[in-house]
């Protein structure tokens, strides 16, 4: 039986949207990845580190679900139910999670790891991430770039053309050199995503709050119900994601 806008929004309002897991989203909304499998590289880089820092962690699944961690594994989250998700998640692997706000400082000395990684960084803040660089060290991470879930974004907010090239990858390997780090790799791939249904929509801009900021259930009803007609006709909501993939390292040997 087809659920109603009501039922849907409901659902859709009261699921947790705590830690990183998308498990929710199972069966009502698909994201394709990317080719190159972030997590497993990840995993690689880890195991030949000894000192690294996974900024802006989440609730730490990504990180959790690497592998073996290196002898010293430190990671950064600033929103407090994520804080608490991923100390429950990484304390026992021997990870520290340090409850940190996404600015500028990184609470740790000049060069004190060798490995600094990220996984959709909602700000780069280059300079501290090349600070905290031992020489020699490297910054892996896989960022979210330009125009992701645009279709989404235009929905609910209407054209944005100059928001829509920000995280540009060639912005980014720049920001990068600027602060001193060669730039080892730079991938980006486009992405398909499906919505199935409002509920979907809804759990998706609560729990990723940067893709249209300020949405609320309550203000944005009208384009929401929009958007639920159109998903009852066409069966889907389909838009794309980007990603890229990032890897540079501080000139010097460690």
């Amino acid at each position: 039986m087809t659920r109603s806008f009501e039922e849907l929004v409901a659902e859709g309002a009261a699921a947790s949207v705590d830690g990183w897991d998308f498990s929710w989203l199972d069966g009502r909304a698909t994201e394709q990845r990317p080719s190159w499998g972030y997590q497993r590289l990840l995993g690689q880089r880890l195991a030949q580190a000894s000192a690294a820092l996974d900024i802006q962690t989440g609730g730490g699944e990504v990180l959790a679900g690497a592998g073996a961690l290196p002898p010293v594994m430190v990671a950064t989250e600033s929103w407090p139910p994520n804080v608490a998700v991923a100390t429950k998640l990484l304390h026992p692997l021997g990870a520290v999670v340090v409850a940190d706000p996404d600015e500028p400082p990184l609470p740790f000395a000049d060069g004190a790891f060798d490995l600094v990684t990220s996984r959709h960084p909602a700000t780069v803040w280059w300079a501290e991430i090349a600070r905290v660089l031992a020489p020699g060290g490297t910054y892996f991470a896989q960022h979210v770039g330009p125009g992701t879930a645009w279709e989404l974004v235009e929905h609910f907010l209407g054209p944005q053309p100059e928001a829509r090239r920000k995280r540009h990858p060639d912005l980014e390997a720049e920001g990068a050199r600027q602060a001193g780090l060669d730039v080892v790799d730079v991938r980006t791939e486009r992405l398909r995503m499906e919505f199935f249904d409002v509920g979907a929509v809804i759990y998706f801009l609560r729990k990723v709050i940067w893709t249209v900021p300020g949405f609320t259930i309550a203000g944005h009803r009208d384009r929401l119900h929009d958007l639920h007609e159109q998903i009852q006709r066409d069966g889907v909501f389909v838009a794309h994601s980007t990603r890229t993939l990032v890897e540079a390292r501080k000139p010097g040997t460690s």
